[in-house]
């Protein structure tokens, strides 16, 4: 089912938060929605790894690494692990790396830019809290709608309402 964030801009113009465009599509997949999980780190992917090795179920992780351009938060092999476990899609407040192969798996993945250098493994940040970045705030279990338009966030789900 194609969701438009436009149209649901359009007829729910209260309820939504739109980010501001400053994330590039690098997944296969332009088309993406779901419930929000949340994770803050710094340069440091293993909590990425752990979420992405549990069911997605349609969800969407959002990674808020404070904007960091000197590491990639997640490459190919993160990428396709995110896809095979049923995510939707990924919004990363900072980099990716492998982004040709990244842009060949069904996965929605948003991100600031990309950077060969790969993170660190310390196993820093925290899981399950609200996030700022882009303009708005991400908290976990709300809704998150991508598209080619941009991004917006949401309380609730709401593509069965436009």
């Amino acid at each position: 089912m194609d969701v438009l964030t436009a149209d649901i801009c359009d007829a729910h113009s209260e309820k939504v938060e739109v980010a501001e465009p400053i994330m590039r599509h690098f997944g296969g997949r332009k088309r993406f929605h779901g419930e929000t999980v949340t994770i803050k780190v710094h340069e440091d992917n293993v909590l990425v790894r752990k979420a992405v090795e549990t069911p997605g179920e349609g969800r969407v992780l959002i990674v808020d690494g404070g904007g960091s351009l000197r590491r990639a938060l997640m490459g190919d092999r993160l990428a396709a692990l995110a896809a095979e476990n049923g995510w939707s899609g990924v919004v990363i407040n900072g980099c990716i790396r492998d982004s040709a192969e990244i842009a060949r798996i069904d996965l929605g993945v948003l991100a600031l830019s990309t950077n060969p250098r790969k993170s660190n493994k310390n196993g820093d940040g925290d899981t399950g809290t609200s996030v700022s970045f882009a303009g708005v705030t991400i908290r976990p279990r709300q809704y998150l709608y991508a598209d080619e338009d941009g991004w917006i966030t949401t309380a609730h789900a709401l593509h069965g309402d436009t």
